[in-house]
């Protein structure tokens, strides 16, 4: 019997008291689509997890909806793992997304003091401290991780996590089904069965959409780049394109067998909940 496809949203730690302020409003639109879980990224360039805390209380409190913070680990302590592994489980949290992370903004370099580098460590640890506690979710890269030497060293790289207990898997963006289907058959070949579900970006203007690419080594097809640069000045004719090309993307994963989706909201309702309609998807998800 096939498993129920899984839905889930990504938030961010909001940066200003008028973003926290917001956060709710958004909490409450998304969580009206009853998705497995919301995911609370780690602040970029390695800062604190207090942020992360703070909104999983926030999710929580205002829409009673699994959270799964992010976890980064280079550069940091064993000590320090356990303690934020601790404070989260006795929050109630049952799944971490355990990343590798950006190394510390006060880093001169990739030697910066630390037990941990990469993300297959973290796995071993959460399993070796917490046994089957928490669902760990990790990253993969259908198009490559940005800082990988070659394809066949970020994949190696993908197995040791799976390898160290991972339980399913969330993708870096990208717009092209066929990367992802491409990773699922070297995962096959590899015996790597645990769930990989597509990160799904939604696409709300040509600046973004580039930047976004950019950061994390995505390839942004010729053809939607262009178009989003010929859409600039008529913004709702560009929302209308980028759903368009997004809900053709999920269309496709999910008929080729992925196990569920998860949106990267950057904190905003609207674009998540167009696609959401868009793909016709109702209260299916929970």
């Amino acid at each position: 019997m096939k498993s129920p496809l899984s839905f889930s949203f990504e938030l961010f730690p909001p940066r200003t008291p008028e973003a926290l302020a917001k956060l709710p409003a958004v909490l409450k639109q998304l969580a009206a689509l009853k998705p497995d879980y919301f995911s609370v990224t780690h602040g970029a360039g390695g800062s604190n997890q207090d942020g992360t805390y703070e909104t999983l209380l926030t999710v929580v409190e205002h829409t009673g909806v699994e959270v799964a913070p992010h976890l980064t680990c280079v550069g940091s302590t064993s000590a320090n793992i356990a303690a934020q592994l601790e404070r989260y489980r006795a929050a109630g949290v049952k799944r971490i997304v355990a990343l590798r992370g950006d190394l510390p903004a006060t880093a001169m370099s990739a030697s910066a003091p630390g037990e941990f580098h990469y993300a297959n460590e973290l796995v071993s640890f959460i399993r070796e401290t917490h046994g089957d506690w928490f669902r760990i979710e990790v990253a993969a890269y259908p198009e490559m991780h940005p800082q990988a030497q070659n394809p066949g060293a970020d994949f190696e790289n993908f197995r040791r996590k799976v390898e160290a207990g991972a339980d399913s898997a969330l993708t870096q963006l990208f717009y092209n089904a066929d990367a992802y289907f491409d990773f699922l058959e070297r995962c096959a070949r590899a015996g790597i069965a645990i769930p990989i579900v597509p990160g799904i970006m939604p696409i709300t203007s040509c600046a973004n959409a580039q930047r976004f690419c950019a950061g994390c080594g995505a390839d942004l097809p010729r053809w939607v780049r262009l178009r989003l640069e010929e859409l600039q000045e008529d913004k709702p004719a560009l929302l209308d394109f980028g759903v368009g090309v997004v809900t053709r993307l999920c269309e496709t994963l999910l008929r080729g067998g992925a196990p569920g989706l998860h949106f990267y909201t950057i904190n905003q309702s609207e674009p998540t909940l167009r696609l959401w309609a868009s793909l016709g998807l109702g209260v299916t998800a929970g």
